[in-house]
Formats: structure tokens, C-alpha cells, sequence
């Protein structure tokens, strides 16, 4: 089934990128942030012992071939080809200056010896492992302080086989928190293009403290019922372009994070300027998210042309008392939604707290959220915005909101508190809070 939906989503790719195009003929892209790098230095994961046959462990031919392209040091950087075959391998870490080449037909596949999984430390920005106190096992595929890396191929995959550490999730028998299917920390220049992620034991593709990474062309598959298997989610991380991707996983698809609670208010690190367009995802969550974690701020983000289908909530702003932190400049435009719990959803009493430390005065400031042309059908209910008694969300601009639910069903009308804003062309109606007109010429460009 995974196999049909990728390559459903390789022709639908190729037909948005025609349709998705400026008044000049060029796709909008963000292939500039990155360019592109070709590698004549080339080695194949067979030169080291790799075997692709499902059952040879490719640890040890992975960790050499790496370690040959970073003490060579080839002028350009070196790439390293899987070919087509199952590689089965223990978690490994890229270096800098390298490409990761899948075939089509290659497979990465992520062992499921759990006992034998390596440790690191948490993130500074959140203080322990998100899931369990402590440290957190490391990603499968990983990097740290690299510069100048691709990940990409004829859309090969790259499998985490995560349902074993789904089971220990449901079993509470977790001793630390689960693994990434792939996770860039400071680190910067990172293309990931053209490869099927699927059935990662946890969040799907984490860059951490990075700049400058484009994420294209990918397609991230997990059932609808594994928990916390988020596609993408740039963290506390600057000029981020994620774009023509397939996304249907057990929770949201792009979440948009920078550090949780105190940790992440005293590490200090926002995500900002992020693009996140052309996306295409179901999942029983959020279709693009920004938080809960989100204690470093969260800054200058646009999601344009989303399609969003048997969503829990196709768009959440979420934050909390404790959090601290901004939420601010945030554009969604141009979202269809169709079957869902919730249109839209802007709140501050989401998402848990690392401990019992966390300060309650530390309240986030929400402003200038600014939604238009966003249509649904069959949408249980169109939208809530409950901000903060002490921290009201202000700023919040909807245009040309229709969010329709079905008829003869249960429907509830938006729901507001602690807010302010405007509304132009939005129905249902929205509530009250959203028609001051002391909004009007913030959000009447857009009506």
C-alpha cells in the first residue's frame, strides 16, 4: 500500500509542478537556498561489504564508507550509492561534504535490535527526552555540526521499522525516548529530496539548530494509529523550505517547533523564516502546526497551497501557560480541507510540560496570525481561538475562510475567547472578537 501511494504521489508531484507556477512560467521554489551539488567522487556502499539482501547487517560497511569520504576529503565531497537491494543497518551518522544516494529499489532499512541502539544526550532546548526523562536514543540515519550534505536518489526508501518501538510506546515500556528516522543537528546547507521515508519509530525528519535546508520532493508514510510519527519538524531552526511532498502519518504532518518550556525560554534559539508549501497529507492530527513547543519563538512563517484530507485539525497554532516564548508574522494561504474534526485551531492550553519547574507567569505572546483563502468541506467545526486570560492572541486576520460541515450532521460554530482580530469574507460567521474594526487595515489587503 505504501509502495501505491508513493508512486500515486510521484505523478501528482509532477502535475503540481506544472500548475504551480508564477506569472513568469517558473515554479515557486526554494531551490536557491541550497543549490543542488554534483559529486564526482563516487563510491557505493558495496565497495565496503554492503549487502542488500534483508538479513546482513550493514552497519559496519556504512560507518567505513562514511568514514573513507570524511578522512579523504575528496574536493567537491563524495557521493555514496546504495543500489537497488534491502541494506538492514544499525544507526549511523553521515559527515559533511557527502551525498546519500538511494536507487530505485534501494532500501535503508533500520534494524529492530532495540537493546543494541545508541544513547545521546537530550536536546539543551528541552531539557530531558521528549517522551521520557533523561537522554534519547539517537536517530537512525544522524548528523551533528555538518555542513554541505544530500540525502536524496530515485525516490529509494528509507524504512524505520518502527513498529517495535511503537508497541514499547503502548506498553509504557520505553526507557528513553524513541528514535528519529533522520534528525540534522547544527548543522547547515542539508538537501532532502526524491526518497520515501516510512514507519519511523518517532518524528520522521527533525533539523535542529540548523539553517538553510530544503526539503522537496519527499514522501513520509506511517499509519494513522502511530503515535507521534510526525512528518517533518523544523526545530529552532532558521531558512527552512519544505515543499511537493506527500505526508500521511499518526500525527502532524509539519509542526514547526523551538524548545520546550524553561529549557527552551533559556536556550533561546526561534525557528524562523520557513516555507512550507505545495504539501499533500492525511493524518488524524494536524495538517501544519506551529508547536506546542515553541518556548524559543517561532517567527516569520509562510504555508501556501496545502492540501489536508481525514485530518483531526488542518491548521493549529498551539502554545501553553509556561511556554513562554512568540508565536508571530505566521501566514497560511491558499488550504483546502476536507473531512475533518476542526478547520482551524489557535490555542494556548496545548501540549504538556518537561517537569514541574516551569514557570506559570511564562506566557506566550501570539499576534499576527493571518489565515485567507482557506476552504473546507465536511469540517465538524470551522474554528476555535481561545488565547490566554493574562496573554490575549491579537492580530489574528481570517480572509476568505469557507469551512463548510454536512449537511444533516452535528456542526458546531467557532469558537472565541481572549482574542482579537478581524474577519473579511469568512463562513460560517466567525465569532465576535474577530470584527473589530481597529483590525480592518491590518487584515482588508487580503479581503
Amino acid at each position: 500500500m505504501h509502495r501505491l501511494l508513493a508512486s500515486a504521489f510521484l505523478c501528482f508531484s509532477l502535475t503540481l509542478l506544472v500548475s504551480c507556477r508564477t506569472g513568469f512560467g517558473e515554479p515557486i521554489t526554494c531551490s536557491g537556498i541550497v543549490p543542488m551539488r554534483t559529486r564526482w567522487d563516487r563510491i557505493s556502499i558495496t565497495d565496503f561489504g554492503g549487502v542488500g539482501d534483508g538479513k546482513t547487517l550493514n552497519t559496519k560497511a556504512f560507518r567505513a564508507a562514511i568514514y573513507r569520504i570524511q578522512h579523504l576529503r575528496r574536493r567537491g565531497g563524495t557521493l555514496l550509492y546504495i543500489p537497488p537491494g534491502v541494506f538492514l543497518s544499525e544507526s549511523f551518522n553521515l559527515t559533511s561534504h557527502m551525498t546519500l544516494y538511494l536507487a530505485r529499489g534501494a532500501v535503508i532499512r533500520a534494524s529492530q535490535d532495540t537493546q543494541t541502539w545508541p544513547l545521546i544526550a537530550p536536546l539543551p532546548s528541552y531539557g530531558r527526552g521528549r517522551e521520557r526523562p533523561g537522554g534519547r536514543y539517537m536517530s537512525f540515519i544522524h548528523g551533528d555540526g555538518l555542513r554541505d550534505v544530500i540525502i536524496t536518489g530515485e525516490n529509494g526508501t528509507i524504512d524505520g521499522q518502527g513498529d517495535v518501538w511503537w508497541n514499547m510506546w503502548r506498553q509504557r515500556a520505553l526507557q528513553y525516548t524513541r528514535p528519529n528516522l533522520i534528525e540534522f543537528k547544527n548543522s547547515r546547507s542539508i538537501i532532502i529530496s526524491n526518497v520515501i521515508f516510512q514507519n519511523s519509530p518517532f518524528w520522521n525528519i527533525h533539523p535542529v539548530y540548523c539553517s538553510n535546508v530544503v526539503i522537496r520532493y519527499v514522501t513520509i508514510l506511517a499509519p494513522a494509529d502511530s503515535p507521534n510519527t510526525d512528518g517533518i519538524d523544523p526545530d529552532s531552526s532558521t531558512n527552512v523550505c519544505i515543499e511537493d511532498s506527500y505526508i500521511s502519518t499518526g500525527d502532524d504532518l509539519v509542526a514547526v517547533k523551538s524548545g520546550w518550556d524553561e529549557y527552551g525560554i533559556a536556550y533561546g534559539r526561534p525557528s524562523s523564516s520557513i516555507t512550507i508549501r505545495r504539501i499533500t497529507g492525511s493524518s488524524p492530527f494536524a495538517g501544519i502546526a506551529i508547536g506546542s513547543e515553541t518556548s524559543g519563538g517561532v517567527q516569520n512563517v509562510l504555508a501556501e497551497n496545502i492540501n489536508l484530507y481525514n485530518m483531526g485539525v488542518g491548521i493549529h497554532v498551539k502554545t501553553n501557560i509556561g511556554r513562554g516564548g512568540f508565536i508571530r508574522n505566521i501566514t497560511f494561504s491558499n488550504v483546502y480541507i476536507e473531512n475533518a474534526r476542526k478547520g482551524i485551531k489557535i490555542a494556548g492550553d496545548v501540549g504538556d510540560h518537561p517537569d514541574n519547574n516551569f514557570n506559570p507567569n511564562a506566557l506566550p505572546v501570539v499576534k499576527d496570525i493571518t489565515l485567507k483563502g482557506v476552504w473546507g468541506v465536511k469540517v465538524q467545526q470551522p474554528g476555535l481561538i481561545q488565547g490566554l486570560k493574562d496573554s490575549p492572541f491579537t492580530g489574528i486576520c481570517l480572509s476568505n475562510i469557507h469551512l463548510h460541515g454536512i449537511s444533516g450532521s452535528k456542526y458546531t460554530l467557532w469558537q472565541c475567547s481572549a482574542v482579537s482580530g478581524a474577519a473579511f469574507q469568512v463562513s460560517p460567521w466567525p465569532c465576535a472578537e474577530l470584527t473589530a474594526t481597529s483590525q480592518e487595515s491590518t487584515c482588508s489587503q487580503f479581503s
